[in-house]
């Protein structure tokens, strides 16, 4: 019995190696090469770019330097106007914190210049005869024409020049007289009629003095002559009475106010 089924599964075994022998293996496809497809290039259209306008830019306006004025083109000038004038120093008053007061003058007429802006250190050069170009603002004090807020440079180089004094004795009481305002001037055969002072033993000396039976105020100003000057010492020894020549700027206060810089008993 154990033979029968041995046998049986030997033949068994033997049909299924000739069943498996029959079967063909399949077949392996060689792998098909595709040709590479050549894309056509696709052409951009070029982007135009708008044109970048630049804001034009705008300067800064240069602003002109004022042009300089003849002493004409000065007096016709409004009150508050800006001028600029080129002037000769004649004199000045004490240098005090950055500020100086000047008389100054050309062939033409004079100028006073209120408290202008100096250094020590240039305070110092403006000698009698130097020229400087002044620029600042007309104005008015009680009568007193004059410049403010006033700046100045040197002009190199320039000719000396000093004024000689006009004799305004026979202006005195006339309506011409204001156009000499703050030249240098003399008045002779004037009578002494009264001297006082600012303050008691010093400061400003008033003096008033008389001519063909008019009296006018003339001033000795202490930051001009100081008081150590000829001049301030001199008044201090008239007395009423005495006939006397003066010089002095033509300054102005609510009438004309010279500011005497030189007094002496007439010959």
């Amino acid at each position: 019995m154990k033979k029968l089924l041995a046998m049986l599964l030997a033949l068994v075994m033997v049909l299924s190696l000739a069943a498996c022998a029959g079967e063909k293996a399949p077949a392996e496809e060689a792998p098909v090469e595709e040709a590479p497809v050549e894309e056509a290039p696709v052409e951009e259209a070029p982007v135009e770019e708008a044109p970048v306008e630049e804001a034009p830019v705008e300067e800064a306006p240069v602003e002109e330097a004022p042009a300089v004025m003849t002493y004409a083109d000065y007096v016709a000038a409004e009150l508050d106007a800006q001028v600029v004038v080129e002037c000769y120093v004649q004199n000045h008053q004490s240098w005090w914190e950055d500020k100086i007061t000047v008389y100054a003058a050309d062939a033409d007429g004079a100028y006073f210049m209120y408290e202008m802006a100096c250094s020590e250190e240039d305070a110092a050069k403006l000698v009698p005869g130097t020229k400087i170009c002044v620029t600042g603002y007309k104005g008015e004090f009680n009568g007193e024409i004059e410049i403010l807020d006033a700046t100045f440079t040197f002009v190199e180089g320039a000719d000396s020049y000093i004024a000689e004094p006009i004799d305004a004795t026979a202006l005195l009481g006339t309506d011409e007289l204001i156009n000499y305002q703050n030249q240098l001037a003399s008045f002779k055969g004037m009578t002494v009629e009264a001297i006082s002072y600012k303050n008691d033993g010093g400061d400003d000396i008033y003096v008033t003095l008389g001519l063909n039976g008019a009296s006018y105020d003339f001033c000795v100003e202490v930051y001009l002559t100081g008081t150590e000057s000829d001049v301030y010492t001199t008044v201090g020894t008239l007395n009423v009475g005495d006939v006397v020549d003066v010089e002095g700027f033509l300054y102005w206060y609510e009438g004309v106010n010279p500011h005497i810089t030189a007094i002496a008993l007439a010959a």
